[in-house]
């Protein structure tokens, strides 16, 4: 057994569909944090071929996140797969995760997200928030999602924080991936707060890398998710998916484009805005 609690994380480009950049799974010690999807097994499992993990840390089920949980539990049968209540259900039986997922991806299924196989109950170990293990304080953070948490590996004060602080490629600017279907601008905010209250040493993102600016890197989150509201509310898609792609690129970030564009599809986003703003009472 590898220490969590002493390691140094460790980002594992999993390489999605072939791009640098756009899904990295953190692997700390023996603990893996959001495994990525089953389309990119080939290169998580080469990364783990001297070190099995023992854990399998979910922010969120979303299937770019945790799509290959139960393909890495068949594999590994004694890892244990960290989960927020709201999300258990889904792993054990992912019939409805994956009828979701169909609606927005349609024919792109099997080609962007592989295989999704259950998770067994007994490997799951189901959280809700306020919980220490190995290392790691686990905290609630909805807003991207009703399950999402981030993980605090104490040890490097490091926040393991999925999507709920954003996607941000290289130099590029932070944007809020804001996909349906229970998008909560201000349930969102309030989790970036408690982040904020972590006092963390660094930012280590999904969608992608890790950043040592946190305060900064905050305030832009907080500003991404008014920009986004306020662009969703006053354009049509086509609107909107040309606003955002004009702000990735103006942010110096236009080698990476394709890179958000994949971590994030605007479209998606300005489907995930809309519902939120039409649910919200008048």
């Amino acid at each position: 057994m590898f220490d969590s609690s002493s390691a140094e994380p460790e980002l594992i480009d999993l390489m999605h569909l072939g791009r640098a950049n756009v899904i990295g799974a953190w692997r700390v010690g023996d603990v893996i944090v959001d495994p990525g999807p089953s389309s990119c097994l080939s290169e998580l499992l080469a990364a783990l071929a001297q070190r099995p993990p023992r854990v399998l840390a979910l922010t969120h089920i979303h299937l770019d996140h945790a799509g290959a949980a139960g393909s890495l539990v068949r594999r590994f049968p004694h890892a244990e797969v960290w989960v927020h209540e709201r999300g258990a259900a889904h792993l054990s039986d992912p019939s409805k995760l994956l009828a979701s997922a169909q609606r927005l991806y349609g024919a792109d299924m099997e080609r962007l997200w592989g295989e999704v196989l259950p998770v067994p109950a007994d490997r799951l170990r189901v959280i809700g928030g306020g919980e220490v293990m190995d290392g790691f304080e686990v905290a609630y953070t909805p807003g991207h999602a009703s399950h999402h948490v981030s993980y605090l590996h104490r040890p490097t004060r490091r926040a393991f924080t999925g999507d709920v602080t954003g996607v941000r490629i290289g130099d590029g600017r932070v944007m809020a991936p804001t996909p349906p279907p229970d998008i909560d601008v201000e349930a969102w905010q309030a989790s970036l707060d408690l982040i904020e209250a972590w006092s963390p040493a660094a930012l280590s993102l999904t969608h992608f890398g890790n950043y040592d600016d946190v305060a900064d890197h905050l305030a832009a989150a907080r500003a991404a998710l008014e920009y986004e509201r306020e662009l969703a509310l006053a354009s049509t898609e086509e609107r909107f998916c040309a606003a955002i792609r004009a702000a990735v690129s103006s942010s110096g970030a236009a080698d990476a484009a394709a890179a958000y564009e994949q971590a994030m599809p605007p479209a998606q986003s300005f489907s995930g805005l809309r519902r939120y703003l039409e649910r919200r009472p008048s």
